[in-house]
């Protein structure tokens, strides 16, 4: 995709919509870390019901390790890989105290020193949590990326190394949000609703749908 068209693309999600928000409930940047960490593999939608009724307990890494690993399997059970996912839980908690002050760090390296932190949930926690300017590349991100020729590329990290290449100020900070909404609403992986889609002007997919 040209620069002009590059401009144009994001230009056009910003006019509908201009404060993108990620849509993983939270009440801070503990509790953000610890959605990301669960919605690996699973829909924003489902974590959210699973984590409504723990964050109204659940606030600080202490927080959890006093919940304890079984009583948070039995809030998370509805979510894919849920014994995983809460070990990793419970061992981030504890290593968040030892480690970091009971705080949450603001750099990739230790972000991903952290149990089941890899670098989209660093990405994700740095661009939300700290206002870093960073590309979370999911399965949304990556499909767009490489439908419409934005930043096409094999696997994530070439596709979020292309992102960091060519997203324009000022639409960085919330460029990865546009491309995941983008994907989970318009332009979807069985079905693309191209007719609707206000970026179609400068999309290279070759397979467009006509209704």
């Amino acid at each position: 995709m040209h620069k002009q068209d590059v401009l144009s693309f994001f230009e056009r999600l910003k006019q509908e919509n201009p404060n993108p928000v990620g849509e993983l409930l939270h009440t801070n940047t503990f509790t953000l870390l610890v959605a990301v960490i669960l919605s690996a593999q699973s829909t924003d939608a489902g974590v959210n019901r699973a984590t409504k009724k723990l964050f109204e307990k659940i606030k600080t890494p202490e927080d959890m390790l006093a919940l304890g690993e079984d009583t948070l399997k039995s809030h998370i059970k509805t979510i894919g890989l849920y014994h995983t996912k809460a070990k990793n839980v419970i061992k981030t908690s504890q290593m968040l105290v030892d480690t970091f002050n009971s705080q949450v760090p603001h750099t990739k390296k230790d972000l991903t020193s952290l149990p089941g932190v890899g670098v989209k949930t660093a990405n994700v926690v740095l661009n939300i949590a700290f206002g870093k300017e960073t590309f979370a590349v999911d399965t949304h991100v990556f499909r767009v990326a490489n439908r419409t020729g934005l930043a096409p590329g094999k696997t994530p990290e070439d596709v979020e190394k292309k992102l960091d290449r060519i997203v324009p100020h000022p639409y960085r900070l919330n460029a990865h949000h546009w491309l995941i909404l983008h994907g989970r609403y318009i332009c979807k992986a069985k079905k693309p609703l191209c007719p609707s889609c206000p970026v179609s002007t400068f999309c290279q997919y070759p397979e467009k749908t006509k209704s």
